[in-house]
């Protein structure tokens, strides 16, 4: 039986981990400070804060585990994911660390490999490491900065080989708690003309929240360590049967107005939030996940993702509060005047699907 550390473990992508890895029959410890989506039936749960040595220190002391998982560093800084490498190395020779695409230089302005450039950012670097100056209108990398610098962490704590950085884009799925999928099935639900940003023809490339688990499982047994992108294939997806799947599932009480990028961009719409999904910069959909296909990742199709968060959702599902999710969707006054002037301009693509 495989002893595995899951490092959050009661929400989300952690939550997936825990019920993957049970589902597998396998012994299954969480760290956590106890705050969020509860301690879950079957696991082992340890409380406490990975920025305190003292939690860090007991919970090596607790047990000896196959692999670590790490799905919670979000908010840490690389000297602090360092802090809790050192810890846990003398309990366990693997660790799975969940990074993201954003540790890229060139994302999301151009098209990504495995082998793309990552950024910069030191192993030891506090929270104010590549923090931007006022007025500065270049990319926007330090929180790409600050994962690159945890990955590093990790590398530099358990080698090459013991070390493996998973970069998802974006994840969804039951459980989400950024609001991305959930509003856009909610604004499918009270129908009317829905405004539908860019291209149908787009290629996307959201990764369901069960398939990164179920990826993160198998290389925490794997031979080998590795950075891979975790995303779906290059052209497999596309926004318009995304939300096609979101009006199906919703009972199709609405009907698609396409809106060009420009017309978008004009009326000074938030890329990535107002409209969950859409952006126009060339490489946010454009990554390639060779390495990561190849050592046996399946992403399923992305409408399978829909039907089952709509299933949560109608269920009475709710996601841990968490202030990303008020960040997203579009005003209906103001889809309404976009869809006015994209009407006024002739700029819908074709009619109202």
């Amino acid at each position: 039986m495989q002893r595995i550390l899951v490092l959050g473990g009661s929400w989300f992508l952690g939550r997936a981990v825990v019920d993957g890895a049970l589902a597998r029959g396998w012994h299954v410890t969480t760290f956590n400070r106890g705050l969020s989506g509860g301690d879950l039936p079957g696991v082992h749960t340890v409380h406490g804060d990975r920025t305190s040595p003292a939690d860090l220190r007991r919970l090596a002391e607790t047990a000896r585990w196959d692999a670590v998982i790490d799905t919670s560093s979000g908010d840490l800084a690389p000297r602090e994911v360092l802090a809790g490498a050192r810890a846990l190395v003398s309990s366990t020779k693997r660790y799975v660390y969940v990074s993201t695409v954003n540790a890229y230089r060139g994302w999301p302005s151009e098209p990504l490999t495995e082998d793309s450039e990552v950024l910069d950012g030191p192993p030891d670097a506090d929270a104010d490491y590549g923090v931007l100056p006022p007025g500065w209108e270049g990319p926007d990398w330090y929180y790409g900065r600050q994962k690159a610098g945890a990955e590093r962490a990790v590398r530099e704590v358990f080698g090459a080989d013991g070390a493996v950085v998973l970069r998802p884009g974006v994840i969804l799925g039951p459980g989400e708690y950024v609001g991305r999928l959930p509003w856009w099935l909610r604004r499918a639900e009270r129908g009317g003309t829905v405004l539908a940003p860019g291209d149908p023809a787009k290629s996307i490339q959201p990764v369901d929240v069960r398939d990164v688990a179920a990826f993160a499982l198998d290389q925490a047994v794997a031979g080998n360590g590795g950075d891979y992108n975790v995303v779906a294939p290059v052209g497999r997806e596309t926004m318009g049967g995304f939300l096609d799947a979101c009006l199906r599932v919703t009972g199709r009480r609405g009907r698609l107005a396409w809106v060009p990028d420009e017309l978008l961009v004009e009326h000074g719409v938030g890329q990535w939030t107002e409209l969950p999904l859409w952006r126009t910069h060339a490489g946010v959909w454009n990554i390639a996940s060779d390495r990561a296909r190849a050592a046996g990742l399946v992403c399923r199709p992305l409408a399978e993702t829909v039907e089952a968060t709509w299933a949560w959702l109608r269920a009475g599902g709710a996601p841990v509060p968490h202030p990303r999710w008020e960040e997203h969707g579009i005003a209906p006054e103001k889809e309404e005047r976009i869809l006015t002037a994209a009407r006024a301009a002739s700029a819908l693509d074709g009619p109202a699907r």
